[in-house]
């Protein structure tokens, strides 16, 4: 039954299924460097890495997060869905995290996903997020819950509107 709706208004009251998933340019890949022997975090765990409070990988390699500079899509989707909160809380958890030696290393911040592309590539424990449209065979996407960016569950999602 259509619901009194004619036919080209049923068109557009459903989408074309290729738009009823967000576009991959919107899901966030978290990469590690290929060498690393993770291939899935609990969204818990992966928190834990980026908050500090894990700093070592299985391997033995140091953790090093890699974080895009402020202003980005990309960092304001990792503030509010990993760490939770918003620029100014990020960098005041930060320094007070240094200063009491809570944080051994800051996350290293850097101005594009091709500088961080290839810093998670140099890195062996590297950690680092990027658009799903900006990974390529340099890095390795792990699961998130054993999710990837492409399923449509998966929690990573840019909200655009926010960051403009």
């Amino acid at each position: 039954m259509m619901l009194g709706l004619t036919q080209n208004q049923t068109a557009q009251a459903t989408p074309p299924s290729s738009q009823t998933r967000s576009k991959p340019t919107q899901s966030l890949a978290i990469v590690v460097n290929r060498s690393n022997p993770i291939d899935n975090l609990s969204y818990r765990e992966l928190r834990k890495i980026f908050l500090g409070e894990r700093n070592h990988w299985p391997n033995g390699h140091r953790i090093a997060v890699a974080m895009l500079d402020y202003g980005q899509p990309e960092r304001e989707t990792v503030l509010r869905l990993i760490y939770r909160l918003d620029e100014n809380g990020y960098q005041d958890r930060l320094l007070r995290g240094m200063f009491l030696g809570d944080v051994l290393v800051a996350p290293k911040t850097l101005a594009s996903p091709l500088i961080l592309r290839k810093f998670v590539f140099n890195a062996p424990g590297a950690i680092g997020y990027l658009r799903a449209s900006d990974v390529d065979d340099s890095v390795k996407v792990i699961r998130i819950d054993g999710m990837l960016p492409d399923n449509k569950d998966y929690k990573l999602q840019i909200d655009e509107r926010s960051s403009e």
